[in-house]
């Protein structure tokens, strides 16, 4: 019997290493899914005001024809946002950058349209046009909310895998950090209004 003890012992701390990496796995695993759901609930917001915008062009166009090259920004901005796509399972920060980035442009695109309605006050008391502004104010609440909701799943699979002793199993199971939204360059700085 004690020649046994010892393959016992092995037996038992080879079990339990066992158990550890599979439940590191499987928890590793559950964050990570949760991280790209909630990636494509960024995306989900984004697409639905990019899909508000082509009726807020032709709205607007209808009172500000000759505001072609405001419209054509917006238009190309969307275009531009649109395009720019990123696999969840593999986001980079540069990736992350270039998404930002064109989603940016067509924030600004989209504020220098309302400069611009401001000029026409037919168009601001149209109902179709005040429809389509509260529709984009409350996506773009809900793209902030969204994209909060991604940095904190996000951070909880970052925490989980870069902790001490998981660390070393998320290298060997290929667990990398995932990228968190950041502030957009120069949005620290308080924007310059000019009526003139």
């Amino acid at each position: 019997m004690k020649k046994w003890i010892p393959l016992i012992i092995i037996l038992v701390i080879a079990f339990g290493i066992y158990n550890w990496a599979v439940g590191f796995n499987n928890s590793a695993v559950e964050k990570q899914e949760t991280a790209k759901t909630q990636w494509a609930n960024v995306e989900s917001a984004y697409q639905r005001r990019a899909d508000l915008i082509p009726n807020l062009v032709n709205t607007v166009k209808g009172y500000a024809s000759h505001e072609k090259e405001t419209l054509e920004g917006v238009i190309q901005a969307r275009a531009n946002a649109t395009k720019t796509t990123i696999d969840p399972t593999n986001i980079t920060p540069e990736q992350m950058a270039a998404f930002q980035k064109a989603q940016s442009g067509l924030s600004g695109a989209l504020s220098k349209l309302m400069v611009v309605v401001e000029k026409y006050p037919d168009l601001k008391a149209n109902q179709n046009f005040l429809e389509l502004q509260s529709q984009l104010e409350g996506t773009e609440n809900r793209i902030n909310v969204e994209r909060n909701r991604y940095n904190n799943v996000v951070k909880d699979y970052n925490v989980f895998t870069r902790k001490f002793p998981a660390k070393l199993l998320a290298g060997m199971f290929g667990f990398d950090p995932m990228v968190l939204f950041q502030a957009a360059e120069g949005s620290e700085n308080a924007p310059t209004v000019d009526f003139n």
